[in-house]
């Protein structure tokens, strides 16, 4: 019987899926340098994934071989995938990454990210065509296996990153490259190391992010694009379900485990899971909704928060509850400013974040839906607390506070008594959001650069999943995104999967 070698393979099981003239995000696949063995760049739309097959002798000295998948870029950017070789390497050196160039041209100045077949990942350079590659203690490093590498650009300073998998990215080190300032090629690349040898990548989680600066005023200049994502939590693969050019936020999964609902433009909108285009909700006569909402436990309501400008008790944000198939909505709290966070699995009864006064921080409160009546829970005065929700068996209501100096997340009893710290770490954790199961805490990482009692959009932050059995967490995402990103409950009904925001 033929042996079927694995580039075939890849071939057939890849070749199903049709291509346009782009291949996923990139609009560009070249053989750089002409290798003697001929590479080829496919996308799965199914899985969202590259799979990426090359020879070439090397990328090293004044010239470099290699299968080239890219796209222009100009400004400030964030690269960031997983990476995998698979089969088994003839060379142990073979390498994929991503790579920055400046051209195609097979002596071109670049600087590249990669990880190694036998795990030795590092960044490599050339600063100007022609010149021999190197690199320096700084940007390399013997251990094992990294998954996760990350190139930032910005202005002329290179910032090379890596991860394992549910680890911290690690910032390996960074590198100023003054060919590489202007429009580049950016995009991801393998090389046999062996220009007799074709071997093979699969990359995926591929995101192309443009950061903006720290004093960016999105009210002033606009917001940025977003992406609609959902993510395996135990598999840490994400798909793309809908982007669209006008910010919108904070997915929920409906009860049917078929449609995503979010808010945009003041209003709600489903989606199906797998892609669409949204449906409004009708909400009458509430058209001011921002990025709190959610859905009750029984599944036959929605929790919203409406800025009204027109009531006797002042304008800001309150309380409203609507049918799950959409109606006039029924106001909750009267007092403003009131952000909802979560139900009680009674249906009943509602958690917020509210402000009663301009001398004390917002705090956490409970309202009955059907009297209206509040009930004050907890009388921080310094500390600023935000995020409450309950726990499916309705035991605990988790919250992210700052009582420590940082904002961690923790978890007290319903009646607002003992208050339990869970993380413990210099980032500044943001809405725990328990799974249905009660198995699993998501949740969203500040970097400590940000403010602890500040969540901003447009900052580079991770999604982290946190086991309610062992107290452990990990990483499942490292996104560019905050505020609207996973403000409210985002689980799928069978506890696998979460929805969240990117911004792009």
């Amino acid at each position: 019987m033929k042996q079927i070698t694995l580039p075939m393979v890849l071939i057939l099981f890849w070749a199903y899926t049709p291509l346009s003239a782009r291949i996923g995000i990139f609009a560009n696949s070249v053989d750089v340098g002409n290798p003697k063995v001929e590479g080829t760049s496919w996308y799965d739309g199914r899985t969202q994934s590259y799979a990426l097959t090359g020879g070439g002798y090397n990328i090293w000295f004044e010239r470099d071989e290699f299968q080239y998948l890219y796209n222009e870029l100009e400004g400030d950017f964030i690269l960031t995938a997983n990476f995998e070789i698979l089969g088994q390497a003839a060379n142990p050196h073979c390498k994929t990454g991503w790579m920055v160039r400046a051209s195609t041209d097979d002596n071109a100045a670049h600087f590249t990210a990669t990880v190694h077949f036998d795990g030795l990942t590092s960044a490599q350079f050339r600063e100007s065509a022609g010149d021999s590659m190197e690199h320096d203690d700084q940007l390399f490093t013997e251990e094992s296996h990294y998954q996760i590498l990350q190139i930032e650009r910005s202005g002329k300073t290179y910032i090379f990153r890596a991860a394992r998998k549910g680890e911290l990215l690690q910032e390996v080190g960074s590198k100023t490259m003054t060919a590489l300032s202007g429009k580049v090629l950016a995009g991801l690349f393998i090389c046999s190391h062996d220009e007799k040898q074709q071997d093979s990548a699969r990359i995926w989680n591929v995101r192309i992010d443009h950061p903006v600066a720290d004093d960016y005023n999105a009210g002033k200049s606009g917001n940025l694009p977003c992406r609609l994502e959902t993510m395996d939590v135990f598999t840490g693969e994400r798909k793309v379900v809908w982007e669209s050019d006008t910010k919108f936020e904070a997915p929920n999964w409906m009860p049917d485990g078929e449609r995503l609902l979010f808010n945009m433009e003041g209003l709600l909108y489903t989606i199906p899971v797998d892609g669409g285009e949204p449906k409004e909700l009708y909400s009458g006569s509430v058209n001011n909704v921002n990025n709190d909402h959610g859905i009750s436990f029984d599944g036959k309501k929605i929790a919203i928060s409406h800025r009204r400008t027109d009531h006797e008790k002042g304008s800001g944000s309150a309380i409203y509850v609507m049918p799950i198939e959409g109606g006039q909505p029924i106001m909750v709290t009267e007092h403003v400013p009131s952000y909802w966070h979560g139900w009680s699995p009674n249906n009943v009864d509602v958690v917020y974040v509210a402000k009663r006064d301009k001398t004390h921080p917002y705090n956490i409160f409970q309202a009955d839906i059907n009297t209206g009546r509040e009930t004050q829970l907890t009388f921080f005065e310094g500390n600023h607390v935000d995020g409450p929700e309950y726990s499916p068996d309705g035991k605990w209501i988790y919250y992210n506070g700052s009582q420590t100096g940082t904002m961690q997340i923790w978890r007290m009893r319903p009646d607002g008594s003992v208050h339990e710290q869970l993380t413990f770490d210099d980032y500044n954790d943001w809405f725990p959001h328990v799974s249905p199961d009660g198995k699993w805490i998501a949740y969203l990482s500040y970097p400590s650069t940000v403010p602890a009692d500040s969540h901003p959009s447009y900052k580079r932050v991770m999604l982290r999943l946190m086991s309610l059995e062992s107290m452990d967490s990990r990483v499942i995402a490292y996104l560019y995104g905050g505020q609207g990103t996973i403000n409210v409950p985002s689980w799928s009904p069978d506890s696998r999967r979460i929805a969240f925001v990117s911004n792009r």
